[in-house]
């Protein structure tokens, strides 16, 4: 297709009658798209000119001969129509693909373009907006725009201005991009120059970060742009449900204490998002440790915990018992908490760049930073392939300060987050207050790409810093690269606790309602370790706890690292156990160990009517050697049906159950979501916050949500 022909084209569609203003506009347009087609087809130069002497001035000035106006707004849309149209046959014609997954948001001048590598397949592209060339045709700017490579995680695009944004989008590239005459710039001129119709709202600007966007894996087509999503890439740890074990050949249970509540908050994102939680994000024991509970607390901070055995029917199975251990913390008064030098650890990677990720954590911070006393410090270390130092140790009677430097935080590039680990450590330390509260608190959704990123590397990283007494607190956002198994693993071995936001008010429930419990610890290393009587019980299982599984040995061994219990922690466990004679009983008794099965302490008279023996280990923060608190479990523990169980026992027992189900443990296979509801409902009690009423919620919606 010749010039000539182009010309004469949009010779004929626009109409003598525009206005001289409007018809000016148009051919300054035209004549910009002419020398850019002239300099691409120079044998086409003679004739353009030529056409251009005889033909445009009478274009021009015969409607002023005539004296007939219209509108300029009327002239725009007849110029954009046909440009529309010829676009749309040669996208037919050519057999392009439909695109929708981008937009393009502004053009990039051939100039800064041709600064930029060509991209290459399997690295991500992102087109960023740039102020246009002077001379530059659409299709050059589209192929500059196809060549500048921007990593995935780059910063959020700044919003381009509006007079500057093309209207094209990935398709119109791919088609434009691969026509070598000069046509397709002259109308992409033509267009660009034209106004916008009255009554046409303006092209959607891109506002969402495109970190998301990925070239395809097969090889593109001459300057096309193929784009594609990411698959998510959240990790949890694989870990099976806790097997029923025979008290005659393993009579003792050891674990570690937990208090995290990650999995609760993303058990609940994904259901209220319409979709079953994946079971392996299920730890039922932190679904139960979610919720608060009036357990009987210690009278003081000497024996820090205090524990409350009940033992009662099984609702989900008539010939088992359940054994409810539950444990609740010393709860420092707000007024002698002691100073704390808190560090944020944040993630500004490019990952970050979501609603739900860097904006909801730094409003969770402010959050926090506000709940603070004026002597406490903060400071502030960001890490985006490279940690920095935004804000030195800085008391929070500085309270603008600080959050002046949360609100600067912006997201790009990638995420190493082990450097920044080191900085925020060291940051802690040389802040260290002696007798306070000395914490590093890692925001982040766990996706580290940068220098040492496997769990092993970093939990080791984490295991020699604890040394320093600092404790971490390891908060999650977002979803989609969630790393929840690395999250793990670095609370589990910083003396730390993990927890994950989804929204503001769980930031609000994490960092006000349970500050005491999150911030300041009364213990460390705490660990539980439950010996069953085999002459009153036959097998038990415990509810969850599977990634907190000790070695009988680990409980005396004071180097072993076990989990951090705060201010005012609740610590619940439920064993579900068979007694001797039960129909229950799923193994058979041993032929050959039947005379030496029962322990001696167990065969004392002294001990025969308990059912267990609970130990538990803790080391006061500071310390090294542990202390030991035990309970004996008898029949004066126990209740005889489960209505008369005590009534935060009930809930919690329903939250076991629903736990159970989400991540299909077979015992509960049979008990109905209906059944789980009722018992909740039952024993939900005052509720001041609302946090079992949006639980019924979530068992309603797994409900219908199982049998679609």
């Amino acid at each position: 297709m010749t010039v000539d022909k182009e010309l004469e084209k949009l010779s004929r569609l626009t109409p003598p009658a525009a206005t001289p203003e409007a018809r000016a506009r148009a051919l300054a347009a035209a004549m910009q798209a002419f020398d850019t087609a002239e300099n691409n087809a120079p044998a086409a130069q003679g004739n353009a000119k030529g056409w251009r002497q005889s033909s445009i001035i009478n274009w021009i000035w015969s409607p002023i001969m005539n004296k007939k106006f219209l509108a300029g707004s009327a002239l725009a849309t007849l110029l954009v129509i046909p440009a529309a149209g010829y676009l749309t046959i040669e996208l037919t014609r050519n057999g392009s693909p439909i695109v929708d997954q981008t937009e393009i948001a502004g053009d990039l001048s051939k100039s800064e373009a041709s600064k930029q590598p060509a991209a290459t397949v399997g690295q991500p592209v992102t087109i960023a907006p740039q102020a246009p060339a002077g001379n530059a045709s659409l299709a050059e700017q589209s192929v500059a725009d196809a060549q500048a490579p921007q990593d995935k995680e780059a910063p959020a695009l700044a919003k381009p201005d509006s007079s500057q944004t093309s209207e094209f989008d990935a398709n119109d590239i791919a088609a434009l991009t691969n026509k070598p005459e000069g046509s397709a710039a002259a109308l992409g001129a033509a267009k660009r120059s034209a106004p916008a119709a009255p009554g046409i709202a303006p092209q959607r600007q891109l506002a969402e970060p495109m970190a998301a966007i990925a070239p395809s894996p097969a090889p593109p087509a001459e300057g096309r742009v193929q784009i594609q999503l990411d698959p998510d890439r959240e990790r949890f740890a694989n870990a099976a449900a806790n097997p029923i074990k025979s008290v005659a050949t393993d009579p003792v249970s050891t674990f570690s204490a937990d208090v995290d509540s990650a999995s609760y908050a993303f058990v609940r994102r994904s259901l209220t998002g319409g979709a079953m939680p994946d079971p392996l994000s299920v730890r039922v024991e932190e679904m139960i440790n979610y919720f608060p509970y009036d357990w009987p607390g210690p009278d003081n901070a000497e024996q820090p915990f205090k524990a409350t055995v009940t033992v009662m029917p099984t609702p989900w199975n008539h010939d088992t018992e359940l054994m409810h251990v539950a444990i609740k913390g010393y709860d420092i008064a707000p007024a002698t908490t002691p100073h704390a030098n808190l560090v944020f650890l944040i993630d500004v990677s490019g990952s970050m760049d979501e609603p739900d990720k860097l904006p909801l954590l730094k409003s969770a911070f402010r959050l926090l930073v506000n709940r603070l006393k004026p002597d406490d410090t903060v400071s502030i270390v960001t890490y985006a392939g490279n940690a920095g130092t935004v804000l030195t140790p800085t008391r929070v009677a500085e309270k603008s300060k600080i959050l002046s430097a949360i609100d600067r935080l912006e997201p790009g590039g990638s995420t190493g987050g082990a450097e920044g680990i080191e900085a925020a450590y060291d940051l802690a330390k040389q802040g260290f207050v002696k007798d306070g509260v000395n914490r590093v608190m890692l925001a982040t959704d766990g996706d580290f790409n940068v220098g040492p990123s496997s769990d092993e590397d970093l939990k080791r990283i984490i295991e020699e810093r604890r040394k320093d007494g600092i404790f971490l607190t390891v908060l999650g956002f977002g979803r989609g690269n969630l790393n929840d198994s690395l999250m793990q693993t670095l609370a589990q071995n910083g003396n730390g606790s993990a927890a994950y936001i989804d929204t503001l008010a769980e930031a609000q429930k994490t960092l006000v309602e349970e500050a005491g419990s999150t911030l300041f610890p009364i213990a460390s290393d705490v660990k539980f370790q439950v010996e069953f009587n085999p002459e009153r019980i036959a097998e038990y299982r415990l509810i969850g706890y599977e990634t907190r599984a000790l070695k009988r040995e680990d409980f005396n061994n004071d180097r072993v690292d076990a989990g951090d219990i705060g201010s005012g922690h609740s610590v619940t466990a439920i064993y579900e156990i068979t007694p001797k004679g039960s129909p229950a009983v799923m193994n058979d008794d041993l032929r050959y160990g039947a005379a030496d099965k029962a322990p001696a302490a167990a065969a004392d008279s002294a001990h025969h009517g308990e059912l267990a023996f609970v130990k538990m280990r803790y080391k006061k923060p500071g310390e090294d050697k542990s202390a030991l608190i035990t309970t004996p479990v008898d029949d004066n523990n126990a209740v005889t049906t489960l209505d008369a169980a005590p009534q935060d026992v009930r809930f919690s027992v329903a939250v076991a159950a629903f736990g159970q189900k989400l991540s299909h443990v077979a015992a509960v296979d049979a008990y109905s979501y209906q059944a789980i509801a009722d018992l909740a409902a039952a024993s939900r009690g005052t509720d001041a916050f609302g946090y079992r009423s949006d639980f019924l919620g979530l068992i309603r919606l797994a409900d219908g949500l199982s049998q679609r």
